[in-house]
């Protein structure tokens, strides 16, 4: 298992839409163990793999609090089978936006298709943060970042205080 550098927004990689895995091999299994390590590294509770720059539909979940065992999820080609007509507005953050959270409406439970890391095929029923959670990593797949679900004023403001965090940190590195 590797580490591997998570990107940082503004960058278009993160809104390009992935491609589905033939099949859950060694490859893919590597792939989810390094999205796991990098996830754990960065003390986040979801990854998806095109914000490792890997275009595929693969994502990893582990929700379980700090004095938890780990409960890691491996999903590859998860597809949501059906959401609740509950909605409800919680705060969201992500891993390629440091530091950046605001509140998203999405549905409460879902009921998620996949192929697990056996490359066996499974449902997930979801609610509360794990549902937030796999929603929020599919979104990724499809190129979909959460502050689209902000008003394009918030969204601006981020986005351009990333990009000048990015460009500092690359002038300092010169």
């Amino acid at each position: 298992m590797a580490v591997r550098p998570i990107i940082i927004a503004p960058d278009k990689r993160l809104k390009l839409a992935c491609k589905p895995v033939e099949g859950v091999g060694k490859s893919v299994r590597t792939l989810m163990d390094d999205m796991l390590e990098s996830m754990y590294a960065s003390n986040g509770i979801g990854l998806a793999a095109p914000q490792l720059g890997v275009l595929a539909r693969v994502i990893v979940l582990d929700v379980a609090r700090a004095d938890n065992e780990p409960q890691p999820l491996r999903l590859a080609n998860p597809e949501i089978r059906w959401v609740s007509d509950e909605l409800v507005e919680r705060e969201e953050g992500c891993l390629s936006f440091p530091e950046h959270f605001a509140p998203v409406t999405r549905p409460e439970r879902v009921r998620v298709a996949y192929l697990d890391h056996e490359n066996r095929a499974r449902e997930l029923e979801a609610a509360g943060l794990l549902a937030r959670c796999v929603q929020h990593e599919i979104d990724h797949l499809d190129g979909l970042l959460f502050v689209e679900y902000l008003s394009a004023l918030k969204r601006n403001v981020i986005l351009r205080k990333l990009a000048k965090t990015k460009k500092l940190a690359a002038e300092a590195a010169d």
